[in-house]
């Protein structure tokens, strides 16, 4: 395991300081207590002598290479699966503890993926010197599914996703706004195929037009059917719980959302649950605002819940005919939880190591 150098105040690299992802890193680094010396920005060579703001001060975005790791404690990457799977181990060679937001190392028995209001002990056990984040779409339940699992046992999940179009990247955020552009104040989806005939080529990385519309598919296809997408939550879900058999059954679905993912929730447990004691243990959970009143119009939408950092639950009702099961709506910035909040997180757990 890579443990920290005794230093006062650890070193941290930012890998992919300029994608979507790294410069909302960047604005989280800046709002929350600052336990790091220096921050060192990393990128390609072509984003190379950009400056970005960080705590306040410009910061110069150095190219990414072996040297860039020296005296590193500890370093985030966002980056694609294919960069990180070169660069992750050279970076906890040079020392480093590498906290990565790419699928490429989820599933590797070595590498822990850890939540830390779920399963914060996992961070300790990292043989390769490298801990992974989960995927958005998990990471926009698994808060609020984890305090439940603590309390009930949970023995199934059944789950649908609402996608946001920023978790396929700024392509898919440009895709939608080019789309809505086209499809505004027409008359448009009233006819079959008229929407995808007035999009035509600007579908962007979505097999169908978004605008007006719901996509039930995101990923690439996997065996029998399944997505990528829908394979990350079933198998990273199992890694998180520590339920290696759960059963659990997924539908992705993309809409006309920029960011903020959705899930609807049903979950089995073990024995009886109730209704207030769920919204209890929500209620108090860390990292998780419920926020569950129909009568009154109270429930989570992307539209209320963007830019923040909890995971929002609402809808909570007890299955029709189980009582050991509960129905939710959850609401996540697959950015922020999603995505940069979970990483800076995990490095602050690893920053707060004894050396």
């Amino acid at each position: 395991m890579t443990v920290l150098r005794a230093t006062a105040r650890p070193t941290l690299a930012v890998v992919g300081a300029t994608g979507a992802v790294g410069t909302v890193m960047l604005q989280i680094l800046s709002q929350r207590a600052d336990v790091w010396g220096e921050i060192r920005l990393i990128a390609s060579p072509r984003s190379a002598g950009r400056k970005l703001a960080v705590r306040g001060e410009l910061v110069e975005v150095a190219a990414l290479t072996e040297e860039a790791f020296d005296g590193v404690d500890v370093a985030m990457f966002d980056v694609p699966d294919e960069v990180a799977e070169r660069w992750a181990p050279i970076a906890a060679a040079r020392g480093a503890v590498v906290v990565d937001n790419s699928g490429a190392f989820r599933m590797d028995p070595e590498v822990p993926l850890v939540v830390p209001e779920v399963n914060p002990h996992a961070v300790r056990a990292r043989p390769r010197g490298i801990v992974s984040n989960p995927n958005c779409t998990t990471l926009s339940m698994i808060v609020a599914l984890g305090a439940l699992h603590a309390e009930f046992g949970l023995r199934e999940l059944v789950v649908s996703s609402y996608q946001a179009v920023s978790g396929a990247g700024r392509a898919g955020v440009e895709a939608l706004r080019q789309q809505l552009s086209l499809v505004a104040g027409t008359e448009l989806g009233t006819s079959p195929g008229d929407v995808r005939r007035a999009v035509g080529d600007l579908r962007g990385p979505f097999p169908e037009p978004v605008a007006l519309n719901v996509v039930p598919w995101a990923g690439s296809l996997r065996e029998d059917g399944w997505s990528s997408e829908e394979m990350k939550v079933r198998d990273e879900s199992r890694k998180i719980l520590g339920l290696p058999k759960l059963p659990v059954a997924v539908t992705c679905v993309r809409v006309p959302v920029v960011t903020v993912h959705s899930l609807t929730v049903h979950a089995r447990f073990q024995d009886e649950v109730t209704v207030d004691r769920a919204r209890e243990i929500l209620a108090t959970a860390p990292g998780v605002v419920l926020c569950d009143n129909p009568a009154a119009g109270e429930f989570p939408t992307p539209a209320d819940v963007v830019g923040t950092d909890p995971t929002w639950v609402g809808r909570v009702r007890r299955a029709l005919d189980d009582p050991t099961a509960l129905e939710l709506f959850v609401c996540g910035d697959n950015l922020r939880k999603g995505a940069a909040l979970n990483t800076v997180q995990i490095a602050e757990l690893v920053a707060a190591e004894p050396s």
